[in-house]
């Protein structure tokens, strides 16, 4: 079982390789770390960014985001990596 500050680190991996439009690393990433409700935010931008948007609402319902908050992916992106970075 993975710590919360492994999870953290492979979070801030997908982040960096959403970043650089490597969505499908993203995505794998993410996947192992469902439990977590970063994760599934990073889940519900990669399937809103790949088009489909059923998939990606049911991931942002296990969040505390919504699909219409972001409509530009990297100020999405760029919100992610705040969590991430700025958890206590």
């Amino acid at each position: 079982m993975a710590d919360s500050e492994e999870i953290r680190r492979d979070l801030l991996k997908a982040v960096d390789a959403a970043l650089a439009g490597d969505w499908n690393a993203a995505h794998a990433i993410v996947q192992r770390h469902e439990a977590s409700p970063i994760a599934s935010w990073l889940h519900a931008l990669v399937h809103k960014v790949q088009g489909d948007a059923g998939n990606s609402r049911y991931w942002y319902a296990k969040t505390h985001m919504d699909y219409e908050r972001f409509p530009d992916h990297k100020a999405e992106l760029r919100a992610i990596f705040h969590e991430l970075t700025h958890e206590s």
